[in-house]
């Protein structure tokens, strides 16, 4: 019994260093790439122009009203990209977790063709459709949707929309991954028990689902 333990644990340790091993080129790479280079960003924002610790760099943050501009456009940038990317991706990811595998696919598809087209062409697209004298103007014009050309481009609104665009599929692969974990069995059993669609959503799916939100962001 002792010799079968002691044979186990080798095989255990065994085991878990050839998973060490192999990950160890990714660990080395996320160093090099990622740790080393924010360290030392981290580093740098604590030294002064002799060299010596300081924390003028952080007044200035706080102190300087162009940078206090720029962290709060930033944060209105990136809080309203979420939002809007939850709003259009998680009925998307919903909807495709209640179709077939193979409908699921299509649409899985769908969302995947951004990835397969390059970021400048995507941007350039959005400006032909976006700007004044583009299609999305001309054709509103056309059918008396507003008189006169509006600005969609180079403001918020076309920042939100060229943001939405790349970040969408990043949060509807996650999500709609966890909605497929989902036991159907347990929404099955909710409206067997009488319970509404409605209630079915919000109070069986919805906070199951909450975890892979979550993990998205």
């Amino acid at each position: 019994m002792l010799l079968h333990e002691k044979e186990l644990r080798r095989q255990t340790f065994l085991e878990q260093w050839n998973l060490l091993s192999l990950s160890l080129p990714s660990i080395l790479v996320i160093i090099l790439i990622i740790i080393v280079p924010v360290g030392w960003l981290f580093y740098l924002s604590f030294t002064g122009k002799g060299g010596d610790f300081s924390l003028a760099n952080y007044e200035k943050m706080i102190t300087y009203k162009s940078y206090a501009r720029v962290f709060m456009t930033t944060f209105q940038v990136s809080f309203l990209t979420t939002l809007v990317c939850i709003l259009m991706g998680y009925p998307l990811a919903y909807f495709m977790a209640q179709l077939s595998d193979r409908m699921a696919a299509v649409c899985m598809l769908t969302v995947l063709l951004p990835f397969w087209t390059s970021l400048l062409v995507r941007t350039y697209a959005w400006l032909v459709l976006l700007q004044k004298k583009g299609i999305l103007n001309d054709f509103a014009i056309e059918i008396g949707l507003w008189e006169t050309p509006i600005k969609l481009v180079h403001n918020l609104t076309g920042t939100l929309i060229g943001m939405a665009h790349i970040m969408l599929p990043f949060l509807v692969l996650p999500l709609y991954g966890a909605m497929k974990r989902i036991e159907k069995d347990m929404t099955h059993a909710a409206a067997n028990l009488g319970a509404t669609p409605i209630q079915v959503f919000w109070k069986v799916f919805f906070p199951l689902s909450l975890p892979g939100l979550v993990l998205v962001h």
